[in-house]
């Protein structure tokens, strides 16, 4: 009987690779809890001076770096996103969608970017917004 060298099995390696790794992939999918909206949540935008005191201290430690917060007063939810410190200033941040699921509050934001005018001030600032909402135990899956 005739032996054959490594470099032979080698496709038939290969190919079992892929296949094993396409069945894994696809089981990921099949996984996947399904986010059927069911409502939009309404809800507002703070400014500074309207954020409680106790989140406002926990935004000023976690600023320099991104964050993704909750924080509840049993009467409002507050969700919280910061993108950590940019080199200037004039960002601002648009929330893309806030929605109730059956089992998540989903939260989806962007960071939009300085004018070319505000590129010119070197001075780095800590974009973030807060977002008052209803109240909910449910879990918020920011997107």
């Amino acid at each position: 009987m005739k032996k054959r060298g490594i470099s032979h099995y080698i496709p038939e390696l290969l190919l079992c690779l892929f296949a094993a790794s396409a069945l894994l992939l696809a089981g990921c999918g099949f996984l996947k809890e399904e986010t059927i909206k069911l409502r939009d949540l309404e809800f507002t935008v703070l400014s500074e001076e309207k954020i409680p005191e106790e989140l406002l201290a926990i935004i000023e430690e976690k600023k320099a770096a991104p964050f993704q917060i909750t924080y509840s007063d049993n009467q409002y939810l507050y969700i919280c996103v910061g993108y950590g410190e940019q080199e200037t200033g004039g960002y601002s941040i648009a929330v893309d969608e806030l929605y109730l699921t059956e089992t998540n509050i989903c939260a989806g934001t962007s960071l939009l970017g300085p004018e070319a005018a505000e590129k010119a001030n070197r001075t780095p600032s800590y974009p973030y917004i807060v977002i008052k909402t209803e109240y909910s135990d449910l879990t918020v899956l920011f997107e």
